[in-house]
């Protein structure tokens, strides 16, 4: 069919009437109707949109505590587990809806207070996790925590806040009650330590009630170290949970090192690398020879009194007022003066287990060590007992490993995680 346009010229013709008119219009009419009915099918017309979106990316769900729980220990985490997702943040709310502040653990797989929850408090954890795409998936959870328990266990530090300690401290961390072997990996996730700058270490349980931390190497000289303790609400087992939370923030002094040598009868002092003193000792005698192994400075007595009589017995015995003394060892042995033996000091062995140095080298040193400081004796005939004092650095690293209660590896101890609670996919 042609066009209106296409038809024939009027020469000879009539013009066309209305009749032909209408006859175009409705072939027109038709014709259109047929293109839309065509274009039908799955397709949308221009300028409409389906009213469905679609799906997030990302999807979020939240393990534990679940939803409506009741009893919580007030020491829970947020667990969760997120799919494809960029970003990942929690946020926790009390009933007044007052946000609580906290950190994603380092696994990013869950999300700790940073201290433990109020007893019978309800809360509503919201977890939202955010894909490529940028929409955004959420979770919520509302529980409440238990009631105050009766038995609770004490939580301490051997060291306090602002000390500053030698290169050779251990973290010394006691519990008021045994910890049975299978809650302890659940105390040590929550102990951390920061340190700065950043050293490796990790920690190494001694006993049921006592779990240390030492880094690989020595501190380093003048870092800052913070250790913490979140077991406050933690299950301990038998039905007792940690008393309270426990924070401690101490400082790394010099590198100063004692290295004594049985042959040479000497010691040799350095400080941050550099040797600063030679001292003349003298160490145990045959019958009561020194321990050979490195130690550190436990506690330090300008003036004590050694009583010895019940352990050696009337004829070893003795009772002597002694001056700056440094203990080493649970079993008695300290560094101190020994005025009666300067003669023999540098050349023979006349103590009962002592490191003996004159009475000045005695006060020198007594000034400038610190509590912590290391000493390592060699070629003595008695080998340092593990656990007779803080023979920490006594045991190789792979040794020290082995006393941890997580498979892990040891951690990196560095600058404090993100307290935002939001974390990179």
């Amino acid at each position: 069919m042609r066009a209106v346009q296409d038809l024939p010229p009027r020469h000879g013709r009539r013009r066309p009437g209305r009749r032909w008119h209408a006859f175009v219009a409705g072939l027109l009419t038709a014709t259109l109707t047929l293109t839309a009915a065509c274009a039908s099918g799955d397709e949308q017309p221009e300028g409409k949109a389906d009213d469905a979106t679609p799906a997030p990316l990302a999807s979020v769900s939240i393990v534990e505590p679940a939803t409506d729980a009741r009893d919580v220990p007030a020491s829970t985490s947020i667990i969760f587990t997120a799919e494809e997702s960029r970003e990942t943040t929690v946020a926790l709310v009390d009933s007044a809806g007052g946000a609580v502040e906290g950190a994603l653990t380092a696994d990013g797989a869950g999300w700790l207070p940073t201290g433990a929850l109020e007893y019978g408090e309800t809360y509503t954890a919201t977890v939202t996790a955010t894909g490529d795409d940028g929409r955004p998936a959420t979770a919520t959870s509302t529980f409440t925590t238990m009631t105050k328990p009766d038995q609770q266990v004490r939580i301490s530090s051997f060291l306090g806040d602002g000390q500053v300690v030698g290169v050779g401290m251990p973290l010394i961390v006691k519990f008021g009650r045994e910890i049975p072997e299978d809650y302890r990996d659940d105390v040590q996730r929550r102990m951390t330590v920061t340190a700065t700058p950043a050293q490796e270490g990790v920690w190494h349980w001694v006993s049921p009630t006592e779990v240390r931390y030492r880094p690989k190497e020595f501190w380093q000289a003048n870092s800052t170290v913070s250790y913490r303790v979140q077991a406050g609400g933690l299950p301990l087992g038998d039905g007792w949970y940690g008393r309270a939370d426990l924070t401690v923030d101490i400082e790394i002094g010099p590198a100063l090192i004692m290295t004594v040598e049985n042959k040479t009868k000497q010691m040799v002092v350095t400080k941050d690398g550099e040797k600063v003193r030679t001292i003349p000792v003298s160490l145990g005698k045959k019958s009561t020879p020194s321990s050979s192994g490195t130690m550190v400075v436990i506690e330090k007595l300008r003036e004590t009194v050694f009583d010895t009589f019940d352990e050696l017995g009337p004829d070893e015995g003795y009772r002597t007022d002694i001056e700056y003394a440094q203990r080493l060892t649970w079993g008695g042995e300290f560094i101190h003066a020994a005025p009666w033996s300067e003669g023999q000091q540098g050349s023979v062995n006349v103590s009962h287990g002592c490191v003996n140095v004159s009475m000045a080298n005695g006060a020198w040193l007594f000034n400038n060590t610190r509590i912590g400081d290391p000493i390592r004796v060699v070629g003595t005939g008695r080998k340092l007992q593990n656990g007779n004092g803080w023979t920490d650095w006594n045991l190789s690293w792979e040794e020290y490993v082995e006393g941890s209660a997580l498979p892990e590896e040891p951690a990196l101890a560095g600058p404090a995680a993100d307290s935002t609670g939001s974390s990179p996919g």
